[in-house]
């Protein structure tokens, strides 16, 4: 992937989206019927996470979406209704944690290794595959300090990135 592509993509990366957090029984389909939901209502999906809970007959799904703000609650209202969905929350910066984790292939060599490694360790992350004339980076945290990693990355040829969506945690008692 091409640097021009990498800054392009930061820029573009949304941070004012909207997360949602979806319990649903762990049946097949009620993903499908999650999704055109948002497609009726013309949301787009930017993020999607979905795992098993720690009881095998539920999912977690943390959904980032972005679209007409004013439209949010009647989505939440219809997804509430679907069969399979036990519950449906809108989630805020202030009332919740939320992290993401992204991998980036760099190309660098002997001498561009050193400085690389520093911003590596900067945003708190781990070299998890070193070769003669490349390397891993991961980093996990919020949306902005990742777009921030992929900003100072891209003075390097990045190969690859592989991204994961939100995940998203309730803070206190409050349910997820």
């Amino acid at each position: 992937m091409s640097t021009t592509i990498v800054k392009e993509a930061v820029v573009a990366a949304r941070d004012d989206s909207s997360t949602l957090s979806v319990l649903v029984n762990n049946q097949p389909g009620v993903l499908m019927r999650i999704c055109q939901v948002f497609s009726r209502r013309g949301f787009n999906i930017d993020s999607l996470v979905v795992s098993e809970g720690r009881n095998a007959n539920f999912s977690r799904m943390t959904i980032g979406i972005s679209g007409d703000p004013d439209g949010l609650q009647q989505i939440i209202l219809q997804v509430n209704k679907l069969v399979d969905v036990i519950h449906c929350f809108e989630h805020h910066t202030e009332n919740s944690v939320t992290k993401e984790m992204i991998l980036i292939k760099l190309r660098c060599s002997p001498e561009e290794r050193s400085q690389s490694l520093q911003i590596t360790e900067h945003f708190g992350g781990k070299t998890v595959d070193l070769t003669p004339v490349s390397m891993i980076v991961m980093i996990s945290g919020d949306s902005p300090k990742i777009n921030a990693a992929v900003t100072m990355f891209s003075q390097f040829s990045i190969i690859e990135t592989v991204r994961t969506g939100k995940v998203v945690m309730a803070r206190g008692e409050q349910p997820t």
